[in-house]
């Protein structure tokens, strides 16, 4: 939907990149790193989202004739012009698989490029991901609570700009059912699904008329607005008359729709009108600020509650506005980096990596992550990051490596998926999940560490560079 050209960067990636090639780096070979440090929603996971747009934007990403010429104004060599007239991202991507669980500290995704084009997709790559992997987390955890409910992103207008479309994929990827976004749901071939607003309601002299025009206008999936004036003495009594009438002409009401008010009362209220009218069949919807605790909260009362739509809290990934995912080196021109820090979490890990999952023999998860080097093919004994004495021993798990190679030279690997076979394989991996670690008070914290080689390699670094400094 966006025109992703390369100047979708911030400009010190760009000055980074022109010292580079002026230096003659251009073709030094660099590892990056992609990972979050804190969990949103302090939540016990994460839904990682986004891989498949990044992968289609970077593969077609250059800089177009507008963009050199705005880049000429700005002060950039015409040399460096030149190159960048010419650029297109040739390297490797390793990630883990969309829709998979993912925890801090750990690599979700590895770069491999040369240092100029690695820097360069920095900002789109965290730009994507961090969002679509703070919305795909809320909205999972809607689906946690929610049950066979059926939930709809309605969030579009309440969105940050363009964000909307992509936290509708998002929404889809964390277990969604549909969205109100028409654009996202052309373009990611997802259901679509609307009502109407209260201004429909009132642009007809009453409310009555109002429901009959929308019911021959939209007798599919016709689902009416029943709180404009007064949900029990008005909007359901002409409800049930428009569901009779629709009946009489072979039609049916899908459902009504509560907006505003204490939705468990009028839900149950509406239920018992719907009930005796012999409208069993007509759902019940409901909207206005939802979010997992209001879910969760109508569901415990037994609201009768059939659909619900959500908007501001899903899309704007409330309360926690961004994911603090980041983006480090971790080898250049064939010798480890490491970024050093007071504090030990800070410290950053050097070399190629592999992560492995570490599971029972039944395939569930034993709540650990291990990252090792991405030699090693698996590891006896795993280590805290950040506490060295603490360690985990691993001979009798299975361990399950989940960094795949998804683009080589530049051009993807991934065989596409529907949204919803992602959304189904994020569920089956929730699955494994224990379900301490699901909980929305005080979740389980889920162990990250390192190999015994890695560690030692890290510590040779922190050694080597502090004797410098």
């Amino acid at each position: 939907m966006f025109d992703f050209t390369a100047t979708y960067t911030d400009q010190y990636q760009l000055a980074m990149a022109q010292v580079y090639f002026e230096n003659g780096h251009k073709n030094h070979h660099s590892v990056f790193d992609y990972f979050f440090r804190k969990l949103p929603f302090e939540g016990g996971y994460a839904i990682f989202s986004g891989l498949e747009d990044l992968l289609e934007i970077i593969e077609n990403l250059k800089f177009d004739d507008k963009d050199i010429a705005y880049l000429e104004k700005t002060g950039f060599s015409q040399e460096f012009l030149h190159y960048l007239k010419e650029f297109r991202f040739q390297g490797t991507v390793f990630a883990v698989k969309e829709g998979d669980i993912v925890f801090p500290t750990r690599p979700v995704l590895q770069i491999e490029a040369n240092i100029i084009e690695a820097q360069i997709i920095e900002t789109v790559l965290l730009n994507l991901l961090n969002f679509q992997t703070l919305i795909a987390t809320k909205a999972s955890r809607m689906r946690l609570v929610a049950g066979d409910s059926h939930l709809l992103d309605f969030g579009l207008r309440r969105a940050q700009g363009p964000g909307g479309y992509y936290a509708t994929r998002a929404a889809i990827t964390g277990g969604f059912d549909g969205t109100s976004n028409v654009v996202a749901a052309r373009n990611f071939d997802i259901p679509v699904s609307g009502t109407m607003a209260h201004s429909f309601v009132q642009s007809y002299d009453n409310e009555l008329d109002a429901f009959r025009s929308f019911a021959k206008g939209r007798p599919e999936n016709c689902v009416l607005l029943v709180d404009t004036y007064n949900t029990l003495k008005s909007g359901i009594p002409n409800a049930i008359k428009v569901a009779r009438e629709m009946e009489e002409r072979g039609q049916k009401l899908l459902a009504i729709r509560l907006d505003s008010g204490d939705l468990a009362y009028f839900a149950k209220e509406s239920r018992k009108l719907l009930d005796e009218a012999g409208l069993e069949y007509v759902k019940i919807a409901a909207s206005n600020q939802l979010d997992e605790y209001v879910i969760k909260s109508l569901l415990e009362q037994q609201a009768p509650i059939d659909i619900f739509g959500v908007g501001t809290n899903l899309v704007t990934g409330n309360p926690d506005s961004a994911l603090d995912g980041v983006y480090k080196l971790a080898q250049s021109n064939g010798k480890p980096r490491i970024k050093l820090s007071e504090s030990l979490s800070k410290v950053t890990l050097p070399h190629k990596k592999q992560v492995f999952r570490i599971k029972t023999g039944e395939g569930k998860c034993v709540g650990a992550d291990v990252i090792g080097l991405r030699s090693e093919s698996r590891i006896e004994e795993m280590f805290h990051t950040f506490e060295p004495y603490k360690s985990m021993k691993l001979q009798d798990f299975e361990q399950e490596p989940l960094l795949h190679k998804v683009m080589e030279k530049g051009k993807s690997l991934l065989q596409k998926q529907s949204l919803k076979d992602i959304a189904n394989f994020s569920l089956s991996r929730l699955a494994e999940l224990p379900i301490e670690y699901k909980r929305f008070n005080n979740p389980h914290i889920y162990k990250v560490g390192i190999s015994g080689v890695l560690k030692e390699e890290r510590d040779k670094l922190i050694k080597e560079y502090k004797q410098l400094s």
